[in-house]
């Protein structure tokens, strides 16, 4: 469990990776009620100039935070979230898209007890969420 007093700007505190597949694609769009086809018709997709069926970004943004919640168990509490979104994670039609991310202390609130968690997220190399951070709460 973590320890505020045991963290450090530059600390990695979190990694995980998610594999994304188009089934990933059908029950997230019936969560969350997203039934665009460019999350499931590459037809579509690229005729609107995409390069493929995309993620949904709320997914992926989704999926980026799961590390530090991991990560923090009950020692602490997300309190502020923001990503901008980059670059699109193409799901193939078989097979995964892996979508990587990366957790680091990038700034320490000592007076409130709270840390910035600095989230790089990618996808074949690419940072697929850009300024994405997370305020935690201890």
């Amino acid at each position: 469990m973590p320890e505020f007093s045991a963290l450090e700007v530059g600390q990695v505190v979190a990694e995980g990776e998610f594999p994304i597949t188009r089934d990933s694609l059908v029950r997230y769009a019936g969560a969350s009620g997203d039934f665009n086809p460019i999350h499931y018709r590459d037809d579509v997709a690229k005729q609107v100039g995409l390069p493929g069926v995309l993620a949904h970004g709320m997914l992926t943004m989704g999926l980026a935070i799961q590390p530090v919640l991991s990560w923090l168990e009950d020692s602490g509490e997300v309190v502020d979230y923001s990503v901008r979104f980059t670059k699109p994670v193409v799901v193939p039609a078989t097979g995964e898209a892996v979508v990587s991310v990366v957790a680091t202390v990038a700034a320490m609130d000592e007076e409130n007890s709270k840390v910035r968690v600095d989230l790089t997220t990618t996808f074949e190399g690419n940072t697929v969420l850009g300024k994405a951070q997370a305020w935690v709460k201890f």
